[in-house]
C-alpha cells in the first residue's frame, strides 16, 4: 500500500518539474494555446505582440520537448492546466 502511494507522489513531482521549466508567461501562453486561442487572440488578451507569442510558444515547446500544438494540448490536459 505504501509503495503505491509513494509512486503516485513521485508522478506529481515529475509534473511539477515540467511546469517549473516554464516561466509564468510561458505557462499562461501555453494554457491559452491549449484552449484553442490563435496567436493573434493571445497577443490581444495579454497585450503583447504576435511575435512575442510565437517566441513564448517556441521556447515552451522546446523546454517540454513537444513538437506541436496538439501535443501541447494533450500535455496541458493531462496536467489539468487548460
Amino acid at each position: 500500500m505504501l509503495d503505491a502511494c509513494g509512486t503516485s507522489g513521485l508522478a506529481e513531482d515529475v509534473r511539477d518539474e515540467e511546469l517549473d521549466r516554464l516561466s509564468a508567461r510561458e505557462v499562461e501562453v501555453m494554457r491559452l494555446i491549449a484552449r484553442g486561442y490563435t496567436y493573434r487572440e493571445i497577443a490581444s488578451e495579454l497585450f503583447i505582440s504576435i511575435k512575442t507569442v510565437e517566441t513564448h510558444v517556441a521556447k515552451g515547446l522546446r523546454k517540454l520537448q513537444l513538437s506541436s500544438r496538439h501535443e501541447l494540448t494533450r500535455w496541458a490536459e493531462r496536467r489539468r492546466i487548460v
